[in-house]
């Protein structure tokens, strides 16, 4: 009878002769790549923090392998996870509310002067929600009159102020729903957020390295040769960062009563601003992109060849 087990009488190798000619080319692959990926992260560390990540961004841009909105929209997804939805809600004086016992022309006058599509209904007291009101639906109710505008009411969604915005942005895509009515630490309503509102900090509340923290106020060039600015912008960083004045006009100035970009282009303008409006002041045009709560938050701004 043979030494040899059947498998060696049928050419195969023993069961713990294999492993020792396959796997030690198999470790010295597996060493080899561990070794070039040790290297290039010497040369080239990633980031260890948010504030690394958003300068390597800034590199990114500077050496054009993203443009500047790409870089904005990045480091504004990076920014939410720190804000919570006490940061950027519409506070609660500020709401626009429908009472439920309104009439309807009251309502639909209300609902054409503010151009929102969905309201918060309370009933006897503002901290007393019932519900939202799409605007759309009113479309029901004007043609039957019959129908009860409570029965048109979806259900609110309530959100504590400490809600970071990164988690309620992923439940607003969850249960489709764009509004949620801010409470505070005792129960009662804080203010208003919209999934529009949440967004707005992707694509516009961008913070440069490079900024001074202490000024309130933003100023940010894009990719087309215009310029984001924020609505709180003190006038006087507006003035030095283009090289306008704004303050003096026909020898007066104009702007003694403002501090804010905002406030001044709203007082020339002559009623609160809303999103698309233009206006041309000291050689710069002037478009309103986003507004909150009757304050513009984002004008875009370009050089205009006429000055009105």
């Amino acid at each position: 009878m043979s030494d040899h087990p059947p498998a060696a009488r049928n050419g195969s190798r023993d069961n713990n002769s294999a492993p020792l000619s396959v796997q030690p080319g198999l470790h010295r692959q597996e060493d080899r790549r561990g070794i070039l990926q040790k290297i290039a992260e010497f040369i080239h560390p990633g980031p260890d923090s948010k504030e690394e990540l958003m300068e390597t961004l800034a590199e990114a841009e500077d050496n054009q392998v993203i443009g500047a909105e790409s870089r904005a929209m990045l480091e504004g997804v990076l920014r939410i996870t720190d804000m919570t939805a006490g940061d950027v809600m519409v506070a609660a004086p500020r709401m626009d509310l429908i009472d439920i016992d309104a009439p309807f022309d009251e309502i639909l006058h209300l609902v054409i002067e503010t151009s929102h599509s969905r309201f918060p209904v309370f009933e006897n007291e503002r901290e007393n929600i019932i519900g939202i009101l799409m605007a759309k639906d009113l479309l029901k109710l004007q043609r039957a009159p019959e129908l009860n505008l409570r029965a048109l009411l979806r259900p609110a969604v309530f959100v504590p102020e400490s809600k970071k915005l990164n988690d309620l942005l992923r439940e607003f895509k969850g249960n489709r729903n764009h509004l949620a009515i801010v409470i505070d630490e005792f129960g009662r309503t804080a203010g208003i957020i919209t999934i529009e509102d949440v967004l707005e900090e992707i694509v516009g509340e961008i913070e440069d390295e490079f900024d001074d923290n202490s000024t309130e106020g933003d100023i940010y060039a894009l990719a087309d040769s215009t310029w984001r600015v924020s609505g709180d912008t003190p006038i006087e960083r507006v003035e030095q960062s283009f090289g306008v004045d704004l303050q003096t006009r026909d020898g007066e100035d104009a702007t003694e009563e403002f501090d804010t970009i905002g406030g001044l282009i709203a007082h020339e303008i002559g009623h609160v601003p809303k999103r698309g409006e233009r206006f041309t002041l000291a050689g710069l045009s002037f478009v309103v992109l986003h507004t909150k709560g009757g304050a513009v938050k984002w004008f875009k701004v370009s050089a205009s060849p006429t000055d009105t």
